[in-house]
């Protein structure tokens, strides 16, 4: 079975902050047409080494990126190369990192921050390299990429609530109203995107401390969101998602044959994943 699916990558929100704060969807949950999990963050609790885990299943100490500085091609299946291969199209509303992980390395903004190659893993791209960039701009550089070029995986990432993070701490007005602001973008969208039926999941790589960083161990700092939303979800309450499970889920979701990748297969309604021994 093959749906479409758009992966919301919230960078830098700790899950208690989408708790409080995203009222959109918070309201979802409430009104039946989305479930929230808790995850908690591979180690370590940051941005690059967690876009990797996520997009591949792999550990950061297993795939190499273990911190932010390390600027090469990721050498691992990843969502997109795996959709690739089976001849699906992918695009992404990102920060530079991923076009750096999946496509060319290192970005050269003038070369990269428009993607539009066939031969790409990330086929079509907007990309951008300020923490600042509005989040408001990047739920519409999203939008149009879907309906530009209809993507069968959409991947999208703002920064803005990672960035008040950094400049205010987890126990901030500017990091608990910069959520709800992105929040109430994302709300524009995700209401067309439900109509449309594509299966969507909203999660985010690391949470924030009080020392206005991330890192470590500490629970304000791995704990994160997981929103799914669409008829191929189960619902199941009790499902409890692991991140190095969120790339099989959407493999699966994507109808993907032989992506040998953990899935959450509790998050699936029964029969929509295939039986695989993952020992």
């Amino acid at each position: 079975m093959s749906n479409k699916v758009i992966l919301v990558v919230l960078d830098g929100l700790a899950y208690e902050t989408a708790q409080q704060c995203m009222g959109f969807l918070q309201g979802l949950t409430e009104q039946g047409k989305a479930t929230l999990y808790k995850v908690q963050s591979e180690l370590p609790s940051m941005s690059r080494p967690l876009y990797e885990a996520i997009l591949t299943g792999i550990a950061p100490v297993h795939s190499g990126i273990v911190h932010n500085h390390i600027i090469r091609n990721s050498d691992q299946k990843s969502v997109f190369s795996l959709a690739r291969r089976a001849g699906l199209t992918t695009a992404a509303a990102a920060y530079h990192w991923f076009s750096e992980l999946y496509n060319r390395s290192p970005y050269d903004a003038v070369r990269d921050r428009f993607t539009n190659d066939p031969e790409q893993l990330i086929q079509h791209g907007l990309f951008y390299h300020q923490d600042s960039y509005p989040d408001s701009h990047l739920y519409l550089d999203a939008e149009w990429l879907r309906r530009q070029h209809d993507p069968d995986f959409l991947l999208v990432h703002p920064m803005n609530i990672d960035d008040a993070g950094h400049r205010a701490g987890l126990d901030s007005a500017h990091y608990r109203n910069t959520a709800r602001h992105s929040d109430t973008h994302l709300s524009e969208y995700l209401i067309q995107w439900m109509q449309a039926g594509y299966q969507i999941m909203v999660t985010a790589d690391h949470g924030m401390n009080r020392d206005n960083s991330h890192g470590g161990t500490l629970p304000e700092e791995r704990e994160v969101p997981l929103y799914v939303i669409g008829e191929c979800f189960s619902h199941d309450t009790k499902a409890a998602p692991r991140q190095l499970e969120l790339c099989g889920t959407v493999c699966e979701l994507l109808g993907l044959q032989d992506h040998n990748k953990p899935l959450a297969s509790s998050l699936l309604i029964e029969g929509l994943f295939r039986e695989r021994d993952y020992r």
